[in-house]
């Protein structure tokens, strides 16, 4: 048996890389459910190849960190499609989360897909290893399975259980410290024996050659990730964020610049009778306007909000609390923290154990929001129920 030893430099990097990876592949699914369906694809795509070549480069990193009495080589087939694996199940979980309907259950079965693609990239990867022989302890897969299971369910629902600043960098620690901790835990319970020479039938890549391929791809990690942070870290300087300014708001170069922190929030303008308030929407790098009254619904989507119309979804600058303070009581109601909505395009009240939905018969680009336990006596009063 074989005892490798470590170096602790690398292992740090390898958790440096996860946590980049991660806070990159969430940081660009911000904002893409308002997206037209084939940009929001593109988008998915590009944070599935930050999040699983980034648990790629983690996991190859903290391979490389072991240190061997003995040259050992990697299987390029085996390498790649361990890259190719973690990348599709990032994904898949993705893909899930922006298409099928914010359900529970639908969340955590894309955890459960993010989470397993981590243990799969892992077994995978160490089949790679040439010059010696990885042999699995049956607990240490049980503990790894179980655990990445977990960790990808729970970040998954704190991701999006609201999307704000906090959440995400508190989603991208956890899911970057996790994935080390889960790649090390099956470490532990795998031992490392000697094997004869075997034949080959793929190209074996050498070890001198696999840290280039782990140092491009961690290097374009990281160039993603310092994109993706300045906007959290010029948010405040009046840049293009992406994502928040200090006192809740977005921005985008259609809108201009954020707003400084001491800005008073917008409050309900003032309104003649009858008039009815409009409310911005982003297409095709202009600002439109849109009545009030022909939306169905708002949805908070991180510091911006979808809004609802009978036939399709479109992209808000207003964060869901500047919708409801500009917006009249007498048209939009809260149902939900990330949901407001305007009753009178409300078809149908459905009570639920402790909480509810309201549907809206006939529209296609939604079927019913959720309402919180919190807000049921207040929305059945104001349909009258």
């Amino acid at each position: 048996m074989i005892t490798p030893t470590y170096d602790y430099l690398l292992v740090l990097a390898s958790v440096l890389v996860s946590f980049m990876a991660t806070f990159t592949g969430l940081t660009l699914t911000s904002g893409i459910s308002a997206l037209p369906e084939n940009r929001r694809k593109m988008q998915i795509v590009m944070a599935a190849l930050a999040l699983g070549g980034g648990i790629w480069s983690m996991h190859f990193v903290a391979i490389l960190a072991m240190r061997f009495p003995f040259s050992i080589d990697y299987d390029s087939l085996y390498t790649l499609g361990s890259a190719l694996i973690a990348i599709l199940m990032a994904g898949l979980a993705l893909l899930i989360v922006h298409f099928a309907p914010p359900t529970r259950g639908y969340r955590v079965a894309a955890g459960t897909i993010l989470g397993n693609g981590i243990v799969a990239m892992h077994y995978v990867g160490m089949s790679a290893i040439r010059g010696c022989l990885p042999i699995y302890d049956s607990v240490g897969v049980v503990l790894a399975v179980a655990g990445s299971t977990i960790i990808g369910i729970a970040v998954i629902s704190l991701t999006y259980g609201r999307r704000d600043t906090a959440h995400v960098v508190a989603s991208s620690v956890i899911f970057g410290a996790s994935v080390v901790a889960v790649h090390f835990v099956a470490i532990a319970w795998t031992t490392f024996q000697p094997s004869e020479e075997i034949t080959v039938f793929t190209p074996l890549i050498e070890s001198g050659t696999l840290p280039l391929l782990v140092m491009f791809s961690a290097f374009v990690i990281c160039g993603t990730f310092l994109l993706a942070s300045t906007n959290y870290v010029f948010a405040g300087f009046g840049g293009d964020a992406a994502l928040v300014a200090a006192d809740g708001r977005g921005a985008n170069p259609a809108t201009g610049p954020v707003p400084a922190p001491t800005e008073p929030r917008a409050t309900a303008p003032v309104m003649l009778p009858g008039e009815i308030p409009r409310i911005p929407y982003e297409r095709d790098k202009r600002t439109h306007f849109i009545s009030a009254d022909q939306v169905i619904a708002l949805r908070a989507e991180g510091h911006y909000t979808v809004l609802y119309t009978f036939d399709e979804k479109l992209f808000c600058p207003w964060s869901i609390s500047e919708a409801a303070n500009r917006l009249p009581e007498s048209l939009y109601l809260r149902t939900h923290r990330s949901y407001l909505v305007n009753i009178h395009h409300v078809t149908a009240f459905e009570r639920h154990k402790d909480n509810g939905s309201c549907h809206f018969d006939g529209a296609r680009s939604l079927k019913f929001v959720p309402v919180s336990r919190g807000n049921v006596a207040g929305v059945r009063e104001a349909l009258g129920l």
